[in-house]
Parts: structure tokens; C-alpha cells; sequence
């Protein structure tokens, strides 16, 4: 929109003349996609010497640790700022209320300090939240048919402080619970993890594009009904800026909005409304859809990649947690 009372017309104004060339359209281009704004989401499975392709994510693996290391160092080398990491628990070690999730040394932990020991130049950051752990698939502690928030925000400040102490360096609950972010900042400063910062999924929608994600870390077949208690009603959008502003008062250093693409007029919002550091998820659906159409030839692989990303960026993300983050470093250091 221009500023202030300009009669523009056209012939006089010709908006294709600044298009005209490679070189011009790159010099008034508004919105780049960097390296820096990469956010790199791993699978991490028990074992050594493991791959294990995970069937509706094309592409994507999960990963022993031996094997997780060589991709994170990969990840360094192309300079991309951060890994986040989820677990893929077995199932015998799942329970009813999550409690692996705060056993010492467990996987995720024992993953961090590898990862800090081989490669300390790159971000670590931490899903907090019980889904992965428990035996029914929810986010929480599941009593007659209800998630009880007070009892696994208590679990959550244990797991966190646990992921702390093993190195990490960004605390990213996605719980949804209530009153988590509060509990867990102060949680982490009475053990003196004050410089660990939080970066809270703090729009969250029960979404139907997480299908893949539970594929990966084995929690979709094990899902006792569903996560619309906890998880916010896609119709909403003042309701998403209300739960933004509390995690906020509560100490996130930073802010998710997921999923992606479906939600760009929620991260607009967000960030023009709180100017805080905001990250978009490209969830798993989000990927295997683009996918879909790429094997299909429907889409030309780099160019529909780039431009489901830029999207982010011109919504004002400040960053993107994506699969496609290692091909894009590539393409990008290649420029």
C-alpha cells in the first residue's frame, strides 16, 4: 500500500517495467529466504546403525543416534541454525502416563549429548510434551476421558529441566496445556537453566495435517480418541492471538504457529500484533502433500519447495521449521 495521497495511473506507471529483468526483479524483491531462517525437525529411534524410512513422509528417516550425528553434522556444515528433535519411544516403554519422558538418560536425552559432544555450533531444540511416551497418544495425563492439565504441566517442568540439563538449548512444549509456559520458565530458573530459552507452540490447532508426524514417532495408531480438548478449534483466530499473549506474559522467548501453510493469516496476525521472534511449522502433511504432487509431476520440485517457504517469510515468520530444511541449505549455498 503507498503512503500518503499519490495518484499513480497507468501509461505513466508501468509495475511491469520493475519486473522486467532477473536483475530487477531481485533488487526490489521484498521478502528472501535465508539459510538462517532453517529449522531442521529429526527422528530419533533406539539402537545403532538404524534407518528407518518412515513410509507416508517420503524422504524422511528415523535415525540412531550414530546416524542422527552424521545428519546434524550435515546440517552444520550448511549452516542451518538449529535441529529440533523428536523421539520415537518403544513401545514397551510406554506408559499410561508418560513417565520415560522423565527418566534419566533416557533416548532424547542421550541424543542432546551426543549432539553437544560432536557438534556444539548448532541449536538443539527439544519437543516438551507426552504424546510420544504415553500408551494412548495424547499430549497428557489421560484420566476417564479427560487430560488432566495441572498434573502434566508437572511432568512437563520435569522433562524440560531433564532436557536441559542434557544440553538443550530451546524448550519447545507443545502440549497446549494450560499455564505450562509460566510453570516451565520457572521450573528451569530454580535449577539455574536461565539462559535456556523457550520457544512455545503457542498456537496450536487440532489440525488434519499431523497425520504423518504421528506415523513417525508411532503415536497415530495408539490415539484414544482425539485432541480438540487441548488443541485449538481451526475456526479460531482472536482466540489464537489471546493464547499467544499469555505464553508471552509467561516467558516465551519465542512462538510457534502450527501447522504452516493453512495458517498464514495467524502468524500475520502474530507477528503484527506481539513484533515477537515467530516461527511457522511446515508440518508433516504440509510435506507429504507437496510431496504427492512433486512424484506425481504435478509441481516442479525446487521451485513449489521455495515458494510454500517464501510464503512464511512474506507472512513475517522469522523463521520455519521444516523437512525440506537440508535440500533448501543446499540450494541456497549454491546461489
Amino acid at each position: 500500500m503507498l503512503k500518503g495521497n499519490i495518484n499513480r495511473t497507468f501509461p505513466k506507471v508501468r509495475m511491469r517495467r520493475n519486473r522486467k529483468s532477473n536483475w530487477s526483479r531481485r533488487l526490489v524483491a521484498e521478502n528472501y529466504l535465508k539459510i538462517s531462517d532453517l529449522i531442521l525437525p529429526l527422528f530419533v529411534i533406539d539402537g545403532v546403525n538404524k534407518v528407518q524410512p518412515v513410509a507416508s513422509m517420503p524422504g524422511v528417516n528415523r535415525l540412531s543416534i550414530d546416524n542422527l550425528l552424521d545428519t546434524v553434522k550435515n546440517a552444520a556444515d550448511y549452516s542451518i541454525p538449529t535441529i529440533a528433535i523428536f523421539p520415537v519411544i518403544e513401545p514397551s516403554l510406554k506408559s499410561d502416563d508418560g513417565s520415560e519422558a522423565i527418566r534419566a538418560n533416557n533416548l532424547v536425552c542421550r541424543a542432546i549429548n551426543s549432539i553437544k559432544k560432536s557438534i556444539p555450533n548448532i541449536g538443539v531444540m527439544c519437543d516438551v510434551a507426552l504424546d510420544p511416551y504415553t500408551t494412548h497418544g495424547h499430549d497428557g495425563i489421560l484420566k476417564d476421558g479427560e487430560i488432566l492439565n495441572d498434573k502434566t504441566v508437572d511432568i512437563l517442568c520435569r522433562q524440560a529441566v531433564l532436557q536441559a540439563e542434557a544440553g538443550c538449548d530451546i524448550i519447545a512444549p507443545s502440549d497446549m496445556m494450560d499455564g505450562r509456559i509460566g510453570s516451565i520458565r520457572s521450573a528451569l530458573d530454580s535449577e539455574g537453566f536461565y539462559n535456556t530459552q523457550i520457544m512455545s507452540y503457542a498456537a496450536k490447532y487440532s489440525s488434519s495435517f499431523y497425520g504423518p508426524f504421528r506415523d513417525a514417532v508411532g503415536s497415530s495408531g495408539r490415539l484414544t480418541g482425539d485432541k480438540r480438548t487441548y488443541q485449538m478449534d481451526p475456526r479460531n483466530s482472536q482466540e489464537a492471538l489471546h493464547e499467544v499473549a499469555l505464553d508471552i506474559s509467561e516467558g516465551a522467548d519465542m512462538v510457534i504457529v502450527k501447522p504452516g501453510l493453512p495458517y498464514l493469516d495467524i502468524l500475520y496476525q502474530v507477528k503484527s500484533s506481539f513484533g515477537i521472534p515467530t516461527f511457522a511449522y511446515q508440518v508433516s502433511g504440509e510435506y507429504s502433500m507437496l510431496l504427492s504432487g512433486i512424484k506425481n509431476d504435478f509441481l516442479p520440485r525446487k521451485e513449489c519447495i521455495h515458494e510454500s517457504l517464501i510464503a512464511f517469510k512474506r507472512a513475517g515468520a522469522d523463521g520455519i521449521i521444516t523437512y525440506f530444511a537440508e535440500e533448501v541449505a543446499k540450494h541456497l549455498s549454491k546461489r
